[in-house]
């Protein structure tokens, strides 16, 4: 069983920026540069078949490019754990890729969660309940945080991603890249 998820990585000058914006988080445990992502389908555990078959019908979307935008930062619930993250906004045609690649792990027996997404990129963990004081700082190192906005900029290609959870969180490897078409104007 292979632990996996569907995703676009930030494209470098966004990148530089979420990891601008890990700096002097008072809590939490940051998610490392090369595992920020914004997940487009988490997969869970998959058969190697499975997810050969998924491969298949991730190589034949065709969508154009996306744009990402990064909206403010918040703080929430995510399986267990609260998360601290740059929300990004789900414009027209990253909503449209995330459906397709929804429609392509269905076709091939994922069942996906069916919660409402809410596009993101995890900033840090935070698996214990902060201190109050420390719980403060937070609250209010993300409220002061929540209105900016990044972007947008033309993101070329996603990923199928498998996922090995250790001591020290998450590794990630990418399994393949499927390439998107050229963008639409930039109308988020």
């Amino acid at each position: 069983m292979i632990r996996a998820f569907v995703s676009i990585r930030p494209p470098e000058e966004a990148l530089r920026l979420l990891v601008a914006a890990q700096a002097g988080l008072p809590a939490g445990r940051l998610v490392a540069p090369e595992n920020l992502h914004l997940t487009l389908a988490f997969l869970g555990e998959q058969p190697e078949p499975v997810l050969e078959d998924l491969h298949y019908a991730l190589g034949a979307i065709r969508c154009p490019a996306v744009w990402l935008e990064l909206g403010g930062m918040a703080l929430f619930e995510q399986q267990r754990a609260q998360i601290v993250a740059v929300e990004a906004v789900a414009g027209p045609a990253l909503a449209r890729l995330r459906e397709k690649v929804s429609q392509a792990a269905r076709s091939v027996g994922i069942a996906l969660e069916r919660s409402r997404w809410r596009p993101h990129v995890t900033l840090a963990r935070l698996n214990q309940s902060p201190l109050p004081e420390e719980a403060a700082r937070l609250r209010d190192f993300v409220a002061a945080r929540a209105g900016s906005r990044a972007g947008p900029w033309p993101v070329a290609e996603f990923e199928l991603t498998r996922s090995w959870l250790g001591r020290a969180g998450a590794a990630y490897e990418a399994m393949a890249e499927y390439a998107l078409g050229a963008p639409e104007p930039a109308s988020i």
